[in-house]
């Protein structure tokens, strides 16, 4: 019973997850899907492109269901699936994304939580895992991008939230007040670490 509970509860976050990463990108021109938008080059279109790779070779290939998806070999990653090149388009990634994630769910649907599955990228002596301990690890990077993802999405348009229902209007006085306490906040430690 528990481990029904326990499948049911990741698997619906994840569901959840995967359709907020979507969002963020609702709305926005093909350039700022798509520019570098920090140091290292993260960016919103890359962000859905790499949680697809990672889904399709966890809740594949880790389990002996290759993905439908062409991708290439593990070992010869190369830090592609971070950034959509200039001939894949927006709606490629994204159905790639979707496809990905009838794979996963079936896989997921398809095996008990305490189904074996092999990591071969994991060192030893952790490669060998099962299927609860994948559905967490997805699910954990999952969160983690999508939570890239909203801070990027925020410095582009100031646009936040989860879900389109919980979006609420900007009120740019208002957010201009609480990060002018929060400034004033942050200088005064500062001067106060200076002076101890």
């Amino acid at each position: 019973m528990i481990d029904d509970f326990a499948k049911d509860n990741l698997h619906g976050r994840l569901r959840r997850d995967r359709k907020a990463l979507l969002w963020k990108l609702d709305g926005l021109s093909e350039y700022d899907a798509r520019r570098p938008l920090t140091a290292t080059g993260t960016n919103l279109l890359g962000l859905v492109k790499h949680v697809a790779s990672v889904e399709a070779r966890y809740f594949g290939e880790v389990f002996d269901r290759p993905s439908p998806e062409p991708l290439p070999r593990w070992q010869d990653s190369d830090g592609s699936d971070l950034w959509a090149s200039a001939d894949e388009t927006r709606d490629q990634i994204i159905g790639f994304y979707r496809r990905t994630w009838e794979h996963a769910d079936a896989t997921i649907d398809g095996l008990p939580l305490d189904a074996p599955g092999h990591v071969p990228w994991w060192p030893e002596p952790s490669p060998n895992t099962n299927l609860f301990a994948i559905m967490v690890h997805v699910l954990g990077e999952t969160n983690r991008h999508a939570g890239h993802a909203d801070i990027l999405r925020e410095s582009l348009d100031g646009r936040t939230g989860v879900r389109p229902e919980h979006e609420k209007l900007i009120d740019e006085e208002a957010r201009a007040a609480y990060c002018a306490t929060i400034e004033r906040a942050a200088r005064a430690a500062a001067l106060r670490a200076r002076a101890g």
